[in-house]
């Protein structure tokens, strides 16, 4: 198979990806490079394999590698005072891999509300919460208080939680029964 052709049903089968968040079958990869045989299909596999693009599990399925949905990391930028850039071409960084640890105990939430702008965290922006892991005091986790969910600071005084928010404008909450954390939030997405 010539260069050319591979590169072609390597970014015939990244398309396939990013459309439909899957990776495509082998009965769809024969129709997808215009094959007749499974086995040349099988070859074109193990050079993605090879390359990195995919891995296989112990079944034998293949897992996306991080260069499927991966975006270029090109180097720094300077957030203070102006100086010059050096853009350095790096590996493919996949934000799932960036920004979830544990894919089976993460979710995201779509944030309403106000109470924690000045943790940079605005109504719309989605919140990435990681349940299971245990709150540190200042953490924002997801709570339960009250049979209702919010998101503030997990804060201890005098060895009691409290829940605090991050708006001058919105009181701490004391949990007086029952406290339940949902997650602990790890990251935030907005897009502009």
């Amino acid at each position: 198979m010539s260069k050319e052709n591979y590169q072609n049903y390597k970014q015939h089968f990244i398309n396939f990806y990013q459309r439909s968040r899957r990776l495509p079958s082998y009965a769809e990869m024969l129709e997808l490079f215009r094959f007749s045989s499974k086995n040349a299909v099988a070859k074109v596999v193990g050079k993605f394999v090879d390359e990195g693009l995919v891995t296989k599990d112990e079944t034998g399925h293949l897992i996306a590698g991080p260069d499927m949905f991966g975006v270029r990391l090109l180097g720094n930028v300077q957030a203070g005072l102006p100086t010059t850039a050096e853009q350095v071409e790096g590996e493919a960084v996949s934000l799932d891999e960036y920004l979830i640890e544990k894919k089976d105990k993460t979710y995201l939430l779509e944030v309403t509300g106000d109470s924690m702008i000045e943790a940079g965290i605005n109504e719309g922006d989605l919140v990435i919460v990681e349940q299971g892991r245990t709150p540190k005091p200042g953490d924002i986790v997801i709570a339960e208080v009250d049979h209702e969910w919010t998101m503030k600071y997990f804060v201890k005084e005098n060895g009691r939680v409290i829940l605090k928010p991050a708006n001058k404008n919105y009181p701490l909450i004391r949990p007086q029964g029952e406290l339940n954390i949902g997650g602990v939030v790890k990251g935030v997405v907005r897009k502009y």
